[in-house]
């Protein structure tokens, strides 16, 4: 399964108690649509993910990327300290591509850009 949202904040990594590390972060997937009386109705489905092959892509995971993610989705239930049940999705991420917007590619961005105007002038032509 492939879902594409925004981080909603920044990855957390944490160790397991066998010494795993996993990056957990949670993302927001945005959907529309018409009702039978045509109005449009906005849905933001919310999403805790977990990837644990390399623990290094936390820090290019900050609040407001906007990620495309696979992998598979699982539900989990849960009684809340008010005594009412609650529900949630898990999203168990085998693969994220980054498609930009957080607070560290807009560094990266400009960063890139004044490299590339660098290079430029080095041009034979």
């Amino acid at each position: 399964m492939n879902i594409t949202g925004r981080l909603t904040r920044d990855a957390e990594v944490r160790t397991t108690s066998q010494d795993k590390q996993v990056v957990n972060f949670s993302v927001a997937t945005n959907d529309s649509y018409r009702n039978k009386q045509g109005e449009r109705i906005e849905q933001t489905t919310y999403f805790d993910c977990s990837y644990w092959i390399t623990p290094n892509v936390a820090k290019l995971l900050t609040k407001g990327t906007l990620v495309e993610l696979s992998g598979r989705v699982s539900t989990r239930a849960w009684t809340g300290n008010d005594g009412e049940p609650r529900a949630g999705l898990n999203f168990h991420t085998s693969q994220i591509k980054l498609h930009g917007g957080g607070k560290k590619s807009e560094t990266a961005q400009a960063t890139t850009s004044t490299n590339n105007s660098k290079a430029e002038d080095d041009l034979p032509f």
